[in-house]
């Protein structure tokens, strides 16, 4: 589904990229392939062709330079689209206002994301460790209720269909006390869900969105891993553990404090997105070769 620049769904940023480096192009080549890499491994496991690809990256091309690299006051020509950009001139005649992809999240994603989101921030739906409380199907008067908790974000949809839903993908059960319970597994979409493949969109294009303006200018995003290389599996596995914990603890805390200052927000159109990633493997993706210094020495940073 396309959509025209104009349109709210449209991928926007707040300001305008910086001119055009062509002499950093040699350095983004390196890092490009790297991260480009893992992928072009999603693209082949998931049956999407190199020329379906490239008919992609095509029609991205024409429309960033169209629309983020325009001179201000000036018409953006096929010409100057096709110098920017390297498409022939009638390749660029012919692609020029196709629109950027939407990105939408599916309805059903933002409202599973959105009560979810409460039952894990709101007071009124956790305990004295803000942790979601089990909630009964229904209640008397200000109780806390499964039913009073959908019906504090959305009154379109009952509260019955949205708990047969999530029983069926398993985000939440029921307890001997006939209490529905939240389970860990909400917190991630299952492989069939649509959710995955939208949050996979959304996530990597900030992160990318944020380190990409970092590098082009001043840095203005937050974007610091901690690393350590040649380290034993053991200990991979044993860190990877422990920073699960330290992520998940930073993200309720983060998403408590935007609950309670969302009550008091007069709204707009600004948006905001705090990510966390954890990532380990046994070798690099360079051929399965070790990361590290010559001596193979372990190594740690903050970066």
């Amino acid at each position: 589904m396309n959509a025209k620049s104009g349109s709210k769904e449209a991928d926007k940023s707040a300001d305008k990229p910086m001119a055009p480096q062509p002499n950093a192009a040699g350095k983004l080549h390196a890092p490009l392939a790297r991260l480009l890499r893992p992928l072009v491994r999603l693209c082949i496991r998931s049956g999407m062709t190199f020329p379906a690809l490239a008919q992609l990256l095509r029609e991205l091309f024409v429309n960033v330079a169209e629309h983020d690299f325009a001179l201000e006051g000036k018409e953006q020509t096929d010409s100057r689209v096709s110098l920017l950009t390297g498409i022939h001139r009638k390749e660029v005649a012919r692609l020029r206002g196709a629109g950027a992809p939407v990105h939408e999240a599916p309805a059903a994603v933002s409202l599973t994301s959105a009560v979810i989101a409460r039952w894990l921030a709101a007071p009124e739906f956790t305990d004295a460790k803000g942790e979601p409380l089990a909630l009964p199907r229904t209640a008397v008067g200000d109780a806390p209720s499964f039913e009073q908790l959908v019906a504090s974000v959305t009154k379109d949809v009952r509260p019955r269909a949205v708990l047969d839903e999530w029983i069926d993908r398993k985000l939440v059960t029921i307890n001997d006390a006939d209490e529905i319970e939240l389970v860990e597994a909400a917190f991630v979409p299952s492989g069939e869900d649509d959710g995955k493949w939208h949050y996979l969109g959304r996530n990597l294009h900030d992160h990318i969105a944020a380190a990409a303006e970092n590098v082009s200018g001043a840095p203005r995003f937050l974007e610091r891993a901690v690393h350590y290389n040649n380290i034993s599996p053991k200990l991979a596995r044993k860190l990877e553990a422990r920073s699960r914990e330290l992520a998940m603890d930073a993200l309720k805390t983060a998403n408590r404090e935007a609950n309670r200052a969302l009550a008091k927000d007069k709204g707009g159109n600004a948006r905001w997105n705090f990510g966390l990633y954890i990532y380990s493997e046994d070798a690099d993706e360079e051929g399965g070769t070790k990361e590290g210094g010559k001596d193979g020495g372990k190594e740690g940073a903050s970066t």
